[in-house]
């Protein structure tokens, strides 16, 4: 994960006439949105330098392990729970579908809907992939230590309503 130490590094980079910019952040470093958004692209950049053995972008990865989890839901309230919005998450199926990874069927008692389940494919893949998403989130995570990145998943959680999954997953 990118440390304050690798900023200031890729700043020192970007001098201009011999001297380094510091901008000033001003009231943003006091803005919840603005640093969980700096956060996800820093983290977003750690998993990208691991996505060799991630093999998937976070979208995907995180879709597969959502579908591993929950067999049969149905697309829509996949992307409730996920925050995808509809377009979006239907072109991410598609192209899953079409990689063979996951499996489209319409209920019978919904015709207008769609239930989403793994392939034989995505399956497999998913169980390959989860000890190596594991590992991967067990790596340390820039200057945060153990206790710290624990307390911000757990207030991250509680942030956008999933602490009580938690507890229903019995983690």
């Amino acid at each position: 994960m990118r440390s304050s130490a690798a900023l200031d590094g890729q700043i020192q980079a970007e001098q201009t006439g011999g001297e380094v910019e510091r901008p000033e952040f001003g009231p943003l470093l006091q803005s919840l949105g603005f640093l969980l958004r700096m956060s996800q692209l820093a983290s977003f950049e750690d998993f990208f330098a691991h996505r060799q053995e991630l093999e998937l972008g976070p979208g995907e990865l995180s879709l597969l392990l959502f579908l591993a989890n929950n067999p049969g839901i149905r697309q829509g309230v996949v992307g409730q729970h996920l925050m995808i919005k509809r377009a979006h998450m239907t072109k991410k199926v598609r192209a899953m579908e079409e990689a063979g990874l996951i499996l489209r069927s319409i209920p019978d008692d919904d015709r207008r809907s769609v239930e989403l389940r793994l392939s034989p494919q995505g399956d497999a893949l998913a169980l390959r992939l989860t000890p190596a998403f594991e590992a991967y989130e067990a790596l340390p995570k820039g200057p945060l230590s153990s206790t710290e990145e624990a307390e911000l998943k757990r207030l991250l959680r509680k942030f956008a309503g999933l602490d009580s999954y938690l507890a229903e997953d019995g983690q």
